[in-house]
């Protein structure tokens, strides 16, 4: 896919079936923050260094050595794209919420057609490289986002020091530059009234939890990031291995709140899914919030062995075509709040009945 694909189509790599762990671990990402050593941090840099810097990853992209390396790798500047379209990037988990703020000129994104590998240019730090996959699959990302690293690196230098490691605008960045995270799914944990408890264990093992889109946002759909707080004096590997570990065990921990809470509250729980499954089957007015707690219900349920013929890719797809600006993209003008509801409602009732793929 170009751009004109990734904004129109709901679909990404990290939602496809048969990750890792899929019941529960939605995707895995691997964030490297890269600065160019000649350059100021993007907060002090003058819109003729930002323009230089856009410039000098475009080139450094568009190499043929990068390009046997990695993939073609396609340059948009933010610019050229209508809010509408930088906040479908955002709903894709392709770019953050922050890349979006501030003076959109001298910023760009470099995404390879497949969508699972994808640079932000000039948002807190001069690069910020992730690798997004479905599943428990932090190996394979960090894989593809350290052969991107180095393929770069070949042309661009990177501000690194000795003592430190690589340099970024965050303290909490420097060393590796390295931010593992996983998307979990926690219906059980929450349903359960445990997840507080396991929130604050997992900071005391150096881990953050975050909502849909990551820090500063809040969670949907019982959907939650999870990743390290520390770089500086870790290796890669390392830093990876403990996520991973933890993961396993949370997922873990995940598994057994849902058979409980089957066990314990049997009616009530399909009651659930099933109320869930009908109302967006034939609901004519849905809001966000309505949709994505109604769509985790259904993904519980698939978890389950309650509902045959829907899948977690299908869910996947239609929790971010039903996000404001997709819709907005899908209708293609902007939309009152309760033409979205209902422009919301149909496409997936249009979607579970499989009369929209």
């Amino acid at each position: 896919m170009g751009m004109k694909e990734t904004l129109t189509n709901p679909h990404s790599r990290w939602m496809e079936e048969g990750g890792a762990e899929g019941d529960v671990v939605v995707s895995s990402r691997v964030r490297l923050a890269r600065n160019l050593s000649a350059y100021p941090f993007p907060h002090r840099m003058s819109r003729e260094q930002a323009e230089e810097v856009v410039h000098a990853v475009r080139l450094a992209a568009d190499r043929p050595e990068t390009v046997a390396k990695v993939g073609r790798l396609e340059v948009t500047r933010l610019a050229e794209l209508t809010g509408t379209e930088r906040r479908v990037l955002v709903e894709k988990h392709l770019v953050s919420p922050d890349f979006l703020k501030g003076d959109p000129t001298a910023k760009a994104v470099v995404l390879r057609p497949d969508e699972v590998l994808s640079i932000m240019v000039n948002e807190e730090d001069h690069l910020r490289l992730q690798c997004l996959l479905p599943g428990l699959a932090l190996d394979e990302c960090w894989e593809v986002a350290n052969r991107a690293d180095d393929a770069l690196e070949a042309t661009l230098d990177f501000a690194f020091s000795e003592d430190f490691g690589y340099l970024t605008a965050c303290p909490t960045n420097v060393g590796t530059g390295l931010r593992a995270s996983v998307m979990l799914h926690l219906p059980g944990l929450v349903g359960g009234r445990m997840l507080e408890d396991v929130v604050s264990g997992l900071g005391k093992l150096g881990l953050t939890v975050r909502g849909l889109y990551g820090e500063g946002t809040r969670a949907a759909g019982d959907l939650f990031q999870v990743s390290n707080q520390i770089t500086l004096g870790r290796r890669e590997e390392d830093l990876i291995g403990n996520l991973k570990a933890l993961v396993r065990r949370l997922v873990n921990q995940e598994r057994e709140a849902r058979r409980t809470l089957y066990q314990k509250e049997r009616e009530l729980l399909e009651d659930r899914i099933y109320r869930s499954y009908g109302i967006l089957q034939h609901a004519r007015v849905v809001s966000s919030e309505e949709a994505m707690k109604h769509l985790s219900s259904l993904r519980l349920g698939i978890s389950l062995g309650l509902l045959k013929g829907v899948s977690y890719s299908l869910i996947a797809e239609l929790m971010v075509l039903s996000q404001p600006a997709f819709l907005m993209k899908v209708a293609g003008r902007e939309l009152k709040p309760y033409e979205r509801d209902v422009l919301r409602a149909r496409l997936i009732r249009e979607r579970l009945r499989g009369q929209g793929k």
